[in-house]
């Protein structure tokens, strides 16, 4: 079942609630984050209540500390699929306003959790914050909801082999290329996805004919040659490929490119949007002498990247696409 979902809190009001309310930016809706949903849908489930989420866009970050605001694991429409993907039934997308990030903790809390949600339940994290310049604990929270008729559920961060998952480290990750990693906090694989737009016609003439993306605004993208693996967003066809996340240095290329190539036959019509899923870092990009070098590294790029698929049809040891 399709989760309903709010762009505002005028559609919101009387509609989301009553609920159990997980509330975060939920940016790449990783492990941690996973752990807030579950623990919000068991509330919903046992208290006959809605599995929602609030979430925030933009990024608080972008209108309080413009400098400061992160490049995104994830757009929000991959957000938004992804919490609808985990059971959440109710999602209030809040436009993040100056307005909104005055509100004191008791305002925010009174205001728009209980009056205009009828939030029953709430989830975060341990460290979560709230209200004007963050001066709203957990502790907080909990005052207010002994106040105000609701009950505070405050989970400690999830680790995996001692380091905590956070959207931070799987930036940290994504920007050293290690899109291996950041799959393992994500708990999926990270992707980029959009309409295949006209390339500059080199590779179909000199080195291989390939699917280009052009990078969304705002999202961070790992650099370098990765094995990926690529869906037509219209008709669900899935194919093995290699990705060259770049500036094509060897042609003199000045801003990034997203360049994927099909390791099985393209039967058919051409897609027209794709989505295109990081599985393995190969090697970082770099400038050839010739473009036929560049095609030859290429073909052994393909042969690396078919012999990882052939490793993961035997051991299954790459995250599953859970989109």
């Amino acid at each position: 079942m399709s989760a309903t979902i709010f762009r505002s809190l005028d559609e919101a009001r009387g509609q989301l609630g009553p609920c159990a309310l997980a509330i975060g930016n939920f940016d790449g809706v990783h492990l941690g984050h996973q752990a807030l949903l579950k623990a919000t849908i068991r509330l919903a489930e046992e208290h006959h209540l809605h599995p929602a989420v609030l979430t925030f866009h933009p990024h608080p970050a972008a209108i309080v500390a413009p400098e400061r605001c992160p490049e995104l694991i994830s757009t929000l429409d991959q957000r938004l699929a992804l919490l609808e993907a985990s059971g959440i039934t109710h999602i209030l997308v809040l436009p993040f306003t100056i307005e909104i990030s005055r509100l004191s903790p008791r305002e925010f809390v009174s205001e728009i959790l209980v009056s205009a949600l009828e939030m029953k339940f709430v989830v975060v994290g341990e460290n979560f914050r709230f209200g004007h310049r963050q001066s709203g604990t957990t502790e907080t929270l909990a005052e207010l909801g002994r106040e105000l008729g609701f009950v505070g559920h405050f989970l400690p961060p999830v680790s995996i082999r001692g380091e905590i998952v956070s959207s931070s480290a799987i930036r940290r990750y994504l920007t050293a290329g290690n899109v291996a990693r950041a799959g393992r906090l994500l708990n999926h694989c990270f992707a980029v996805e959009g309409p295949v737009v006209r390339g500059r016609g080199i590779g179909s003439k000199l080195t291989v004919p390939t699917l280009n993306l052009r990078p969304v605004s705002g999202q961070i993208l790992p650099r370098g040659i990765f094995v990926t693996e690529t869906t037509d967003l219209h008709s669900g066809r899935r194919w093995p490929s290699v990705t060259s996340c770049g500036t094509n240095p060897t042609f003199g290329g000045q801003e990034i490119t997203i360049e994927t190539y099909l390791l099985s036959r393209l039967e058919g019509r051409s897609p027209e949007a794709i989505r295109v899923e990081f599985r393995h870092f190969l090697r970082p990009e770099e400038s050839f002498p010739t473009a036929e070098a560049l095609r030859l590294q290429i073909l052994r790029d393909v042969e690396r990247a078919q012999a990882y698929w052939r490793r993961t049809a035997k051991f299954g040891h790459a995250p599953a696409s859970i989109y």
